[in-house]
């Protein structure tokens, strides 16, 4: 049976030439980039060219702004207490979307049983966010605005320079959750106005259990682990030296390949959403243009997402049907909701993720398999209106 793996949002292979490059660090070059002998000495300096690359990657010009941590959850949580607890004698009101990770979402949630105001701003069928309703939200005590620079559930890119320019008049602090772009879009900090941008490795092909967290040289935030002040005293304990070094790799090889690797991806994407949408009652989800290059969602109206997955694993087809951070309750997605859809709606939705590894085989068992089992669960829906 032919296998297609098209859920590249909710976890990514390790591209090979990482795990090349990595496998030493795991039982020879084992050093401690704290210790002064030749192991450490080297450990510190691959740790440090990683930095570098990663700044490179989204045109930070110091690679001190980079912190490594543990992914992008805990990078979002350093962001958003770290910022407004630092910057709380100033104001308590952060200003955020309606359809942000649950790792912002909740945070957020928590934040606000601890005395801050949050606002959320909503967005429209597509999923974008409208600048204006950010720029009237503000207020004087409006110390953080967080955006994400695109949804990895819908792939609808938000206008983020449009934001930042906000936020740098205003002299507001600007948190971009970068998970699903980073490595996939360019970006650049600095003309974006970004101070805060989450980055995960996975996202990019490199190693699992390891992220990053740029902070704009001047921006200040209270860290939330303490310990020996490793990564500038931002984020302590003993680095984890295998997967920087894998994820410096896999934000170079990102920088090298984005341009060729996203118009290919582009060109596989747009083949599943012509040939997908030609099923009835088939809608797409997210913005038809301003989408991540990898993404094709969609929503079946009288099914449910969660039958159509499991019909596509019998084929063979990895896919989802929504965030894989909010699959463990029966809820329909937030996402969703937040368009403007009803749950039935939203809960008749599939999420196709494409990446380096896809060809046009895996669309063409993909556009061939998802009409007939479509077809196949709707003669089994009371729902569905037969002819």
């Amino acid at each position: 049976m032919k296998q297609v793996y098209m859920d590249y949002g909710s976890a990514s292979p390790v591209d090979e030439r990482v795990i090349e490059l990595i496998l030493p660090f795991f039982n020879k070059d084992i050093g401690n980039p704290s210790s002064l002998h030749s192991q450490g000495i080297k450990a510190k300096r691959e740790l440090e060219a990683a930095r570098k690359i990663v700044a490179d990657l989204i045109g930070a010009q110091n690679q001190k702004s980079i912190t490594f941590t543990s992914g992008a959850t805990e990078s979002n949580n350093l962001a958003l207490r770290g910022a407004a607890l630092r910057y709380k004698d100033k104001g308590n009101h952060i200003i955020t979307t309606s359809i942000e990770h649950m790792s912002v979402m909740n945070t957020l949630k928590d934040m606000q049983r601890n005395g801050f105001e949050v606002t959320h701003i909503p967005v429209d069928r597509d999923g974008l966010v409208n600048t204006e309703q950010i720029k009237n939200a503000i207020t004087d005590k409006t110390i953080l605005i967080s955006v994400m620079y695109a949804n990895g559930e819908i792939g609808t890119i938000q206008p983020i320079k449009e934001i930042g320019e906000i936020a740098s008049d205003k002299k507001i602090l600007f948190h971009v959750d970068g998970t699903a772009a980073v490595g996939k879009v360019p970006i650049d900090v600095d003309k974006e106005h970004i101070d805060m941008m989450t980055i995960s490795s996975n996202d990019m092909l490199g190693p699992k259990g390891i992220g990053a967290l740029y902070v704009k040289q001047g921006v200040r935030f209270i860290p939330f682990m303490l310990g020996g002040g490793q990564e500038s005293g931002m984020r302590s304990g003993s680095e984890n030296i295998p997967g920087i070094i894998g994820m410096g790799k896999a934000a170079e090889l990102a920088q090298k390949e984005m341009i060729d690797e996203s118009a290919q991806l582009m060109k596989l994407r747009d083949r599943l959403i012509e040939n997908i949408l030609k099923t009835e009652y088939t809608y797409l989800t997210g913005h038809r243009t301003k989408r991540l290059p990898n993404n094709a969602s969609f929503r079946f109206s009288f099914i449910e997402g969660e039958s159509i997955i499991l019909q596509l694993n019998d084929l063979g087809i990895t896919a989802s049907t929504g965030s894989a951070c909010s699959t463990k309750t029966l809820e329909p997605s937030h996402v969703l909701i937040a368009m403007g859809l009803r749950h039935e709606e939203a809960h008749g939705s599939l999420l196709l993720t494409l990446g380096r590894y896809n060809t046009e085989g895996d669309v063409d068992h993909v556009i061939g398999s998802v009409p007939a089992i479509v077809g196949k669960l709707r003669a089994l829906s009371p729902l569905y209106p037969m002819k």
